[in-house]
């Protein structure tokens, strides 16, 4: 069987789960798992530039996805009125003022020469510094916060269509990784990891806390959308004539006409990429990235700055999961900084990219596709299985009760099994790299 008939078979496979979950659960389940596997996809594919192409291993996906959600709000938002006014420029100008204090620090460190003196002028200038920053920035956050705190109680947004925060949303996680590429790069693979965890739980502990600018944990919702709302489709009177055409109710017809609109835009953006990816993976600068993953000590013998390209490729695969993250907060039509949690952005993601095939685009979307529909799934799976085993016993059995309380779990035993049948029979992926 030769590869490309393979992969037809592989994708025909994922897809045709599809029909199957409609067939159960409706269509608007199905559709939702479809389009939160094209979420899945991109996530997968700028894990698998920074690890198939270069062999960066980064698990502070998580981080960069939620900067990505912080973009559909900051873009999406409309202004808390009054908000400005109140505190939103003395937040900016103390911002301003703490960047400036840490410039100002590392400037007179550099023109003096070391010694007790210097310590003391770099310590005293960030004291001095930091309370100044405080003076100014306590009070702007508590007038902010105080705008109506049940509604709002953060600065909003900009008010610009939402499908704007998706560049938007890349350009924030690609800064992140410049942030982090210039300083925990240099690392070996196993402390580039721990750094970038760390990191990344910075951002969401900041996202958590700091209301002003995400609500915290009380979160964002109410997220603009780039397709109709359900409840305008249901009073127009053209769709329900045309629901009605086809036999169906225009309160089912309206939400799965959105989620069909939200996985054309879904599939355009991963088909975008994916070609995007193919063509930096056949190029020279491909060929060089999978030089330097593979012997990084002979391609800088060779002249290659490998450094750089590695800042480079983890810049954009960090910003391909920036864009996942705005695309999957605009879906939700919520922030809720609590829900980033690691196994579901971090190694999920990994699980995806390793059951696709590391080093091979496609591969990393088969392995979203097929590793978040599994996801889904296992727990809906998981409690018929244990119904259909528990049948025989009594109403209130114990071990019963327990089979069916467990079921929640099965999803992460089907994840692993599936992991380990891969690593078993296709130990370099379903697709691998050629």
């Amino acid at each position: 069987m030769s590869a490309s008939v393979k992969n037809l078979i592989l994708f025909a496979t994922v897809f045709a789960m599809i029909p199957l979950i409609a067939q159960f659960q409706g269509w608007n389940a199905a559709l939702f798992v479809l389009n939160m596997g094209l979420i899945s996809a991109i996530m997968a594919l700028g894990v698998n530039l920074q690890w198939g192409f270069a062999g960066l291993f980064n698990v502070g996906i998580m981080g960069f996805v939620a900067l990505g959600g912080l973009a559909a709000v900051l873009v999406g938002m409309p202004v808390t009125q009054g908000a400005w006014q109140a505190g939103g420029f003395g937040i900016v100008a103390s911002l301003f003022l703490g960047a400036l204090t840490i410039g100002i620090a590392i400037i007179a460190a550099g023109r003096m020469a070391k010694g007790w003196t210097r310590s003391l002028v770099v310590f005293g200038i960030l004291v001095v510094g930091f309370l100044i920053y405080r003076g100014l920035f306590d009070p702007s956050v508590e007038a902010v916060e105080a705008i109506e705190p049940a509604l709002t109680g953060y600065l909003g947004g900009l008010g610009l269509p939402v499908i704007l925060a998706w560049p938007v949303g890349g350009l924030l996680a690609a800064g992140a990784a410049w942030i982090i590429g210039k300083t925990a790069l240099g690392l070996r693979s196993d402390y580039l990891a721990i750094a970038t965890l760390g990191i990344a739980e910075i951002i969401i502990a900041i996202l958590k806390n700091e209301d002003w600018l995400s609500r915290g944990v009380k979160n964002v919702v109410g997220v603009p959308r780039p397709v109709p709302y359900e409840i305008n489709l249901q009073n127009d009177p053209v769709f329900v004539e045309r629901a009605a055409g086809f036999g169906v109710d225009a309160v089912t017809a309206s939400t799965i006409y959105v989620k069909l609109l939200y996985c054309g835009l879904f599939a355009f953006v991963l088909v975008l990429l994916l070609w995007l990816a193919q063509q930096a993976l056949n190029s020279p600068w491909g060929r060089m990235m999978r030089a330097i993953r593979d012997n990084e000590v002979a391609a800088e013998a060779m002249g290659k700055d490998v450094t750089a390209r590695h800042l480079q490729v983890f810049i954009l695969g960090s910003a391909i999961c920036g864009i996942a993250g705005a695309m999957m907060t605009t879906l939700d039509g919520q922030l809720t900084p609590g829900t980033y949690q690691p196994l579901r952005f971090t190694f999920l993601v990994w699980v995806m990219v390793i059951v696709g095939g590391s080093g091979n685009n496609l591969g990393a979307v088969l392995g979203g596709l097929l590793i978040y529909l599994m996801w889904d799934q296992g727990e809906t799976i998981g409690l018929q299985v244990m119904e259909w085993i528990t049948a025989g016993l009594p109403d209130g059995s114990a071990v019963k009760a327990h089979l069916i309380a467990s079921a929640a779990h099965m999803r992460l035993l089907t994840i692993g099994v599936l992991l380990l049948l891969v690593l078993r029979f296709s130990p370099r992926g379903l697709i691998p790299e050629r």
